[in-house]
């Protein structure tokens, strides 16, 4: 629950914001797994102009607290992690799922439009219906299934509509050693039972989220203006059933695991069978090299079993 505060906003949306030559990035949903991420992939590439902002001063829904944070930080670049991600919940809760992906979005464009802020939105490869068994491009069309996809794309329109200066992220299947993911979820049952069934119709690819904030980082690094939408998720192609099983050969986690069709396991929304993505644009324009999905799977296991 974020704590509601009240202030008077004394700043007029139409003066003119001159920008610092210092870089200054603000990060909105700090306290999830991606901003988890960029703080500690930040802290490794010794940047320290970069704020990770506390829910109670961040609310993205809040318009008169954003007037305040942008004034304070005056910032070059707004990274936009905060969404509504519980899937399945969205399907009921589409009031607050819309306010927080879309509402939301809009809300942080507009501050960026005033203040010359180059926005980072994070979106999702759930913006395609998935039905066709080839990798997304960023000009194929957005047909989504779910709440969640409809609600993240409303958000992408907005940005679009309302600013120039944006890199919207496409991502899938995120993981890493924080917060709830497939990963910690799947290594905690597989302590717990001694088989597992898991659907394997379902076909995408894992993203750690150390290699995505590398990237958002990476991005604002090169100074290019090359704005727009882009796709990014690490290489390769796996079906949460394999993805499953590559959890459990890394980590030595004896368990049987039993692919299932989508159809015996009814959820509230609707995933996309095939949610593979393309990412040349991304790794053309900003000449990236994207790690091996099983490659960055093995550094997270290894990450989460020395913390243990």
């Amino acid at each position: 629950m974020l704590l509601i505060l009240v202030f008077n906003p004394i700043f007029h949306k139409s003066k003119k914001i001159t920008r610092s030559k210092m870089q200054n990035i603000i990060v909105f949903g700090a306290s999830g797994q991606l901003g988890n991420c960029l703080k500690k992939v930040a802290e490794e590439k010794g940047i320290n102009y970069i704020h990770f902002l506390p829910e109670d001063e961040a609310n993205i829904l809040r318009e008169d607290l954003l007037d305040i944070v942008f004034e304070k930080y005056k910032p070059t670049f707004a990274i936009n992690c905060a969404a509504y991600t519980a899937v399945d919940k969205a399907e009921d809760d589409v009031d607050l799922a819309r306010a927080i992906n879309k509402t939301g979005a809009a809300n942080l464009a507009k501050q960026c439009k005033t203040y010359g802020t180059v926005l980072v939105q994070i979106s999702t490869d759930f913006v395609f219906k998935g039905d066709v068994a080839l990798p997304r491009t960023e000009e194929d069309a957005a047909d989504p299934i779910s709440i969640y996809g409809l609600t993240k794309l409303e958000g992408e329109q907005d940005i679009t509509a309302i600013i120039d200066q944006y890199y919207t992220i496409r991502t899938s299947w995120l993981y890493s050693e924080y917060g709830n993911n497939f990963v910690k979820t799947m290594l905690k049952l597989g302590a717990d039972r001694d088989e597992l069934k898991i659907i394997a119709d379902q076909v995408g690819t894992p993203t750690y989220a150390i290699d995505l904030a590398g990237a958002i980082l990476d991005i604002i690094k090169s100074d290019k203006k090359a704005y727009g939408i882009y796709h990014y998720s690490n290489e390769g192609v796996t079906s949460w059933y394999d993805f499953a099983k590559g959890i459990f050969d890394i980590s030595g986690t004896n368990v049987k695991v039993f692919p299932i069709r989508t159809a015996e396991f009814p959820t509230k929304a609707q995933r996309p069978a095939f949610s593979v993505m393309d990412k040349a644009k991304i790794k053309s324009t900003f000449g990236m090299e994207i790690p091996y999905w099983r490659d960055s799977l093995e550094v997270c296991i290894k990450r989460l079993s020395d913390t243990q």
